[in-house]
């Protein structure tokens, strides 16, 4: 068995019918603040938001502060648009970084518009995201997610210096995926709680469940990279395997590689010289070893441990669509 294929979009369907309201403002408030006397800026940033993408994390935010009884203000509206910015302002990057040309199917920013304005439209997301913080006046929101934009550019850093490392352990790749993924997941979360004003134990639950969700979340996204196809995936598969990034399938193969294996890696991936037929041969080593199904089963793993981690929270409609997206990201396939 390889990586799930079939994603339960009822499990986002239902969620995403809970915060509808709340969504709708959220996406009115994004049009308003990637306005800029500057024609390039929303020119761009309206692309990549245009292109789609399922809001997770930002309707992570809103049903975090409703499952909490956040009922009355527009803080965490503005906290789940921050959320986006980060995201956007962060996939602009990571595309001048990866050198992609396609995000969610469509053509990159950074194809489309250049490298230069990509990362400068990035780093004006950040600002707005920072300045819809500030409008909160939350000084412990400000803190998790002003944190939060740290970690995140600190796991794409660790991410270049494992990238062409056939030796990095899965302890590594973790560190990785836990800041460039799961920190704003875990954020997004966190915050939901504090500006209903819990408990820390509440708070600190909702960024376990966060953090676990994003694990599972990028862990199947790596998966996905060596068993999906490329209109499902939304880019061009076997991106990794091309840039030479050291993910948990490489890494789970890599522990049963014999002596010819393990070559074929090092020439691949260590020294990147690849020729016609090693993407399919890399998917075979794969699922000769059991790689993916392996790699799926630690996504499960990394889901199982976000549902636990909502115990605290009494049962409700928003607590159950919270447990069900965890199934969705596991098993999604685009």
């Amino acid at each position: 068995m390889a990586c799930p294929q079939t994603a339960d979009t009822n499990a986002l369907d239902v969620l995403g019918d809970l915060v509808a309201d709340d969504m709708k403002r959220v996406n009115e408030t994004i049009v308003q603040r990637m306005q800029s006397p500057v024609a390039l800026i929303p020119q761009l940033a309206g692309h990549l938001v245009a292109a789609g993408g399922k809001r997770l994390r930002p309707m992570l935010t809103l049903a975090s502060a409703r499952l909490c009884g956040y009922e009355d203000g527009e803080d965490h509206i503005r906290l789940a648009t921050c959320v986006e910015f980060i995201h956007t302002a962060t996939l602009l990057h990571d595309d001048v970084v990866d050198e992609s040309v396609l995000r969610r199917g469509q053509a990159s920013a950074n194809a489309l518009f250049g490298n230069k304005p990509s990362v400068l439209v990035g780093d004006f997301l950040f600002s707005r995201a920072f300045e819809l913080m500030v409008e909160v006046g939350n000084l412990p929101v400000l803190g998790i997610l002003s944190r939060a934009s740290a970690v995140i550019a600190e796991g794409e850093v660790q991410q270049l210096i494992t990238t062409n490392d056939i030796d990095t352990r899965e302890e590594s790749y973790l560190e990785v995926i836990s800041g460039k993924t799961a920190e704003l997941f875990a954020a997004a979360c966190k915050v939901g709680a504090e500006v209903a004003g819990r408990t820390h134990a509440e708070a600190n639950a909702l960024y376990a469940y966060g953090m676990a969700l994003g694990l599972a979340f990028q862990i199947v996204d790596d998966c996905l990279d060596y068993s999906a196809n490329q209109e499902r995936l939304g880019k061009t598969i076997g991106d990794d395997f091309r840039e030479g990034k050291i993910t948990l399938p490489v890494i789970l193969a890599l522990q049963q590689a014999n002596r010819d294996e393990r070559a074929f890696w090092s020439r691949t991936l260590g020294e990147l010289q690849q020729n016609e037929g090693d993407l399919e041969q890399a998917m075979a080593l794969m699922k000769r070893h059991g790689a993916l199904e392996a790699t799926a089963q630690r996504a499960r793993e990394y889901g199982e441990q976000a549902k636990e981690a909502l115990k605290i929270f009494p049962p409700s409609p928003m607590h159950q669509a919270l447990r069900d997206i965890v199934g969705f990201c596991i098993s999604r396939a685009w």
